[in-house]
């Protein structure tokens, strides 16, 4: 995905003021902050990721136009650089020629094993790639859920520490989300702004997954 397309939520103190693709809610926030400084307001204003809820760092100073160069410089130059590993990413290592089978798309990497680990491999069908190849299928299909459940804690956490540390029972809330706690973490929220918990309860769709 190009950077500019990363979905993510302006704030303005507590207050939602933008959501959508990045470069449509920095424009909206460019233009909530300049009239913010006409009107001699200081809530600070902040754009999350939608998936991490890193803090997005842009510069805001200039007019509207600079702002929109300097964006659209960063947007090229953040993109040609992902495309780069991308491309990087996918060249596959120099193989023997001669003959053999041909290669299906895999990447060859160093496996360290004990011996007996080899040798049961060696005894499978399809020998010891293939063995491997599956038994990590099996354990990433398994894992999917639980990574799915830390992630959502993660970004729920993240968002929550940046901009409710300061709200009633934020220790109280933490404990209940990595607890998996589900109603307690609502019922300690429920007196949070209305769109902090809306936020929340978005990014954390995923976190009581294993809980209910």
């Amino acid at each position: 995905m190009a950077w500019s397309n990363t979905l993510c939520t302006a704030f303005k103190g507590n207050h939602c003021i933008a959501a959508g693709t990045l470069r449509d809610v920095a424009l909206q926030v460019k233009n909530a902050m300049d009239d913010s400084a006409a009107n001699d307001s200081h809530e600070a204003v902040l754009i999350f990721n939608d998936q991490t809820s890193e803090v997005i760092e842009l510069d805001w100073r200039g007019s509207v136009e600079s702002f929109t160069n300097k964006f659209n410089l960063m947007a090229q130059q953040l993109d040609s650089i992902s495309t780069k590993i991308e491309t990087e990413s996918t060249i596959e290592p120099m193989a023997n020629k001669g003959p053999g089978r041909p290669k299906l798309g895999v990447v060859a990497r160093e496996v360290t094993l004990l011996p007996r680990h080899w040798e049961w491999l060696a005894s499978q069908t399809g020998g010891a790639s293939v063995a491997l190849r599956k038994l990590v299928e099996v354990a990433r299909l398994s894992s999917e859920s639980a990574d799915r459940v830390r992630m959502s804690q993660n970004a729920g956490y993240k968002f929550m520490s940046t901009i409710a540390g300061h709200q009633a029972h934020f220790e109280e809330a933490s404990r209940a989300l990595f607890a998996g706690k589900q109603m307690e973490f609502a019922a300690t929220i429920a007196s949070w702004p209305i769109d902090v918990q809306t936020h929340l309860f978005k990014l954390l769709a995923d976190a009581f997954i294993d809980k209910i």
